[in-house]
């Protein structure tokens, strides 16, 4: 590309950002298990409106929900996204990025979105390692840490069966031998089962959780696109969370039209639960992700439509037959506010309003939406098995005044200790929260 172009697309991309929409609803009324779902506000250039990452100074923190405070588990990781915390209470990261993409977004406003990519902190070349995090020292951080795994293809979900430590690949679920206490993994893997990759892989973090007994593992894999632009044949097997069996590696589809499930965790009745970030440029207060239960054999709307029975025209050829049987996720966490992480409160230390039944949610943060959302962790309060009130801040200040990106939250798990952990992919930090005064 010619350096004239390349100076013409940036002028164009500044002229862009400053395009869009802008929220007429609070963010409270895209949340909860009735959002308001305003109609489609369509513009001629989408919503652009990325934080720049920052980073954090010396000595700067999130800010601490009242009777929480925050420390520094470890710093100076790379871009650390996912985070599995295993019996003996050792921490694993996983350090990743996006794998190449040579199909993803051609044309200008493929390389445009690319460019908004970077500017938010997701330009990196992945690290493709999981790095193990021992101890707690007397600051407050890792006592240890070692280079668990490396060599991976963007790694993030991780899940310890006995002594099958199962990564879950941008292009796949392999196994690796563990035996309790190592700080370093030497075999060569075993692949377990593949999963849909390939030139475009739009959406290409996968996730995966092991079934209470061990037998089935669960693997999430998002869209190709936003709403099916790409054409459905490059969808398939996408926009779902798979079932795998861990002996034979067999699998099926489990539940399908979820645009981008990412978190995924037990509830207490033994119920799948997953967060999933659902489409953009319906304007800024269009469309909510969401928490919901994962049901075997559902289907959530995604690209025909959203929130149940809500079409998206512009999807063709329609197909009335899937939006009638589509399901309605159980709570929205806020339009665009790209929700990620999620981890049931099971073992947690924390103090009230944070020691009952509920999910934590690592809100990365928005791009498509005037003004910001996400930016946070956030606690979602369950009873009986479900959603039940508003969602509580837990972390909040990765942004500053100037609207850039201190950080972004993204996998959230429960240590031994009770403490919550959240890895921050901006500021290269893992965090740690606990009560005050523990």
């Amino acid at each position: 590309m010619k350096l004239s172009h390349v100076s013409s697309l940036l002028v164009l991309a500044a002229a862009l950002a400053g395009c869009g929409d802008t929220a007429t609803l609070p963010l409270a009324a895209g949340t909860g298990p009735r959002p308001e779902l305003p109609p489609p506000h369509k513009t001629l250039v989408p919503t652009v409106n990325v934080a720049p990452a920052k980073g954090w100074t010396a000595g700067d923190k999130p800010a601490a929900a009242p009777g929480l405070v925050v420390t520094a588990y470890a710093t100076g990781l790379d871009h650390p996204r996912w985070l599995a915390v295993l019996p003996n209470g050792d921490v694993l990261v996983a350090e990743t990025n996006a794998p190449p993409k040579p199909e993803d977004g051609k044309g200008v406003k493929g390389w445009l979105m690319k460019q908004f990519m970077k500017r938010a902190g997701a330009g990196t070349p992945s690290a493709n390692r999981i790095t193990l995090l021992r101890g707690i020292g007397a600051d407050g951080s890792a006592a240890s840490r070692a280079v668990f795994l490396e060599n991976l293809r963007s790694p993030f979900g991780m899940a310890l069966v006995g002594n099958d430590f199962y990564v879950a690949n941008t292009d796949g679920i392999v196994r690796f031998p563990y035996v309790e206490g190592a700080t370093h993994i030497d075999a060569v893997a075993s692949d377990v089962a593949p999963l849909p990759g390939g030139p475009i892989n739009h959406h290409w973090t996968k996730n995966v959780i092991a079934s209470n007994d061990g037998a089935h593992l669960y693997a999430t894999v998002g869209s190709n696109s936003n709403v099916g632009e790409n054409g459905m044949a490059a969808e398939e097997g996408r926009a779902a969370i798979w079932e795998i069996d861990a002996r034979t590696g067999q699998r099926r589809v489990f539940a399908s039209g979820l645009r981008n499930p990412n978190g995924m965790a037990w509830g207490s009745d033994g119920t799948l639960w997953t967060v999933a970030n659902e489409r953009d440029e319906l304007g800024s207060d269009l469309v909510p992700d969401y928490l919901t239960s994962v049901r075997d054999g559902a289907f959530y709307g995604w690209p025909y439509s959203y929130y149940g029975h809500h079409v998206d025209d512009r999807v063709q050829p329609q197909r009335p037959d899937l939006v009638a049987k589509a399901v309605p996720p159980d709570y929205a966490l806020g339009p665009h506010t790209a929700s990620l992480g999620l981890a049931t409160s099971a073992g947690s230390a924390l103090p009230a309003p944070f020691s009952g039944e509920g999910m934590f949610v690592g809100q990365h943060g928005s791009w498509n939406r005037r003004p910001y959302s996400g930016y946070r962790v956030i606690f979602v309060p369950f009873a009986n098995g479900k959603p039940s009130g508003e969602p509580v801040e837990v972390l909040t200040g990765f942004l500053n005044a100037e609207g850039e990106a201190k950080g972004r939250p993204v996998g959230v798990a429960i240590d031994k200790t009770g403490a919550l952990l959240v890895a921050d992919d901006v500021g290269n930090v893992v965090w740690r929260v606990t009560a005050a005064g523990r």
